[in-house]
C-alpha cells in the first residue's frame, strides 16, 4: 500500500460487476442510479453528498441516494481546493456511560481495551490506508482508541491536515478537508471497524498544543498561563465547541479528553512558578463542566499520567511536582473516568514498578468507584515478558482497561519517505509476539465479569 504525502482524494471509478460494486467502485449518492451493493468485505461509504465508494471494511454503511442532511459544522473556517474526502459514518448504536467502576453500552459490560493511534488522522493517509490501519487494530480484539483531536500550526504552509491555524494571534478552526472534515473521515472509519474513539482535545506539548494558545495570546512562555489566563481559556474553549459540538450525536466518540499529559511545566517553555496541583485541579473542573454544557452524550476524562500528590513519597511520581493530584481530579464530578500512563523505556524493574503503579491506582478506582484506564503504557525491548506481567495485574486487579502504546502497520514503516516515524521504538506490529499477546489480553478483558 502507497501512504500519500497528504490527504488523497480518491477520483478512481471501477464497473459494478455481476450486481455488486468492486473496490474504490462508485455505490451511492443524489442522483446515483447504479449498483449500490458492495462487493464481499467492502462497505459503501460517502466521500460527499455525490459520490459513494466501496472501500474495505467490517460494517454496512447507507450510501447516500437522496439530500444531504443539515450540517453541523461550525464556523469560521479555512477554504481550500482540495477536494472533500469525508464519509459518512454509519448509524448510531449507543453511548458508551459508567456504571461503578466499568463502562458500560446499552446496558452491558463494555470493555475498553486497545491501542493509541494518534498519527492516523494527521499523516495524509489515503482512506484506504487509514482504514487498514484501524483494521490492525480491531483484529487484536480491540474497541478503543485514543487519537488526537488537535494540531495548531502557525504555518499556512503546514504539509498535513491540521485543525486550528493561528496568525499574529488570532486562531482560525479549519473545518475543511484538510481539517475537522479529515476528522470525520477518522470517526467513520473506526465506526466501520467497530471501534469508538478517545480524542484529546489539546497537549502539553508538540502539535502546537498549549503553548501555541500562550505564546500566540500573552507573548509569553509561561507554560501553566493556559490553565489562569482568560483570554487563553476563552480561545481554548472556542476550539472546544467547534470541535465537541460537531459531535454531539455520534456515539463513535467513548469521550473526550481535555488534553494530553497536562502538567505545569511543559518541555521547552517556562513556568511562572505560581502552578501546584489544585491550578490544574480547578482548571479541569472548569473544563470540563463546559464540555458537559455542550455534550451530555460524551463521557469526559482528564486524559493526565496519573501522578499523585503525596509529599514526602520516595519517588517523583508521587510527589505532586508536576501539578497533578489523581485523587483529587478523580472527585471532579465532571470527569467520569480517570487515566494513567506508564512508558518505560528499557528501566531494569518496569515489572515491579509497573505492577505497583497499577495496583495504587486501582485502589483509588475503588475509593472513587470510578472507571480507571492505563491509557498509555509502552517498552522499548522485553514487551512480551513485561506486558504479561501487567496485563496479569490489570486482569487480576480489576483494573478497568488499557490502551497501548502503539500498534502500527508494517507498510507504514516500509514505506515513508522519512523513514519509521511513528514507531520511536515502542510500535508494535501485526504478526509480532506482542500482537499477539495484545489479542489474547483483549479476550480475557471482555471474558471478565461486570
Amino acid at each position: 500500500m502507497k501512504l500519500a504525502a497528504g490527504l488523497v482524494a480518491l477520483a478512481v471509478t471501477l464497473s459494478p460487476v455481476r450486481g455488486v460494486v468492486v473496490e474504490w467502485g462508485q455505490c451511492g449518492g443524489i442522483g446515483w442510479a447504479g449498483e449500490t451493493t458492495c462487493a464481499s468485505g467492502l462497505v459503501c461509504l460517502v466521500n460527499n453528498e455525490w459520490y459513494s465508494q466501496c472501500v474495505t471494511g467490517t460494517s454496512s454503511v447507507p450510501p447516500t441516494t437522496s439530500a444531504p442532511p443539515t450540517s453541523t459544522s461550525v464556523t469560521p473556517t479555512t477554504t481550500s481546493s482540495t477536494p472533500t474526502t469525508s464519509v459518512a459514518p454509519p448509524s448510531s448504536t449507543g453511548f458508551v456511560k459508567t456504571s461503578g467502576t466499568e463502562f458500560v453500552l446499552n446496558g452491558s459490560k463494555y470493555t475498553v481495551v486497545g491501542h493509541n493511534s494518534y498519527w492516523v488522522g494527521l499523516s495524509g493517509l489515503s482512506l484506504s490506508d487509514m482504514n487498514q490501519a484501524f483494521s490492525d487494530i480491531a483484529a487484536t480484539g480491540a474497541t478503543t482508541v485514543r487519537t488526537m483531536g488537535f494540531n495548531d500550526q502557525t504555518d499556512p504552509t503546514y504539509w498535513g491536515p491540521y485543525y486550528q491555524l493561528w496568525t499574529d494571534g488570532v486562531p482560525t478552526i479549519n473545518t475543511g478537508p484538510t481539517g475537522l472534515e479529515n476528522f470525520d473521515n477518522v470517526v467513520a472509519l473506526a465506526k466501520a471497524n467497530g471501534l469508538r474513539l478517545i480524542p484529546d482535545l489539546s497537549n502539553r506539548s508538540d502539535y502546537g498544543g498549549m503553548d501555541v494558545y500562550v505564546q500566540q495570546l500573552t507573548d509569553s512562555t509561561d507554560h501553566d498561563l493556559f490553565y489562569t489566563d482568560a483570554t487563553v481559556i476563552a480561545a481554548y474553549k472556542n476550539y472546544i465547541h467547534a470541535f465537541v459540538s460537531r459531535y454531539v450525536n455520534e456515539p463513535t466518540i467513548l469521550a473526550w479528553e481535555l488534553a494530553n499529559e497536562p502538567r505545569c511545566r511543559g518541555t521547552s517553555s517556562t513556568t511562572s512558578g505560581s502552578c501546584t496541583p489544585a491550578t490544574i485541579t480547578s482548571w479541569a473542573a472548569d473544563i470540563s463542566a463546559y464540555i458537559k454544557s455542550i455534550d451530555s452524550n460524551h463521557l469526559v476524562a482528564l486524559g493526565d499520567e496519573g501522578f499523585f500528590n503525596r509529599p514526602g513519597s520516595p519517588t517523583y511520581p508521587y510527589q505532586g511536582s508536576e501539578g497533578i493530584d489523581f485523587d483529587a481530579n478523580l472527585q471532579i464530578s465532571t470527569l467520569d473516568f480517570g487515566t494513567i500512563h506508564d512508558v518505560w523505556g528499557t528501566t531494569a524493574d518496569a515489572i515491579a514498578w509497573g505492577n505497583g503503579w497499577i495496583r495504587d491506582h486501582a485502589t483509588s478506582m475503588v475509593q472513587a468507584n470510578k472507571p480507571v484506564i492505563m491509557e498509555e503504557f509502552g517498552m522499548l525491548e522485553n514487551k512480551v515478558p513485561i506486558y504479561t506481567e501487567w496485563f496479569n495485574t490489570i486482569e487480576t486487579s480489576g483494573f478497568t482497561g488499557d490502551l497501548v502504546w502503539l500498534v502500527l502497520r508494517t507498510c507504514l514503516s516500509e514505506e515513508f519517505s522519512w523513514g519509521d516515524t511513528y514507531n520511536g521504538g515502542y510500535a508494535i506490529y501485526p504478526g509480532d509476539d506482542a500482537y499477539a499477546l495484545l489479542t489474547e489480553h483483549a479476550a480475557a478483558l471482555k471474558a471478565r465479569p461486570l
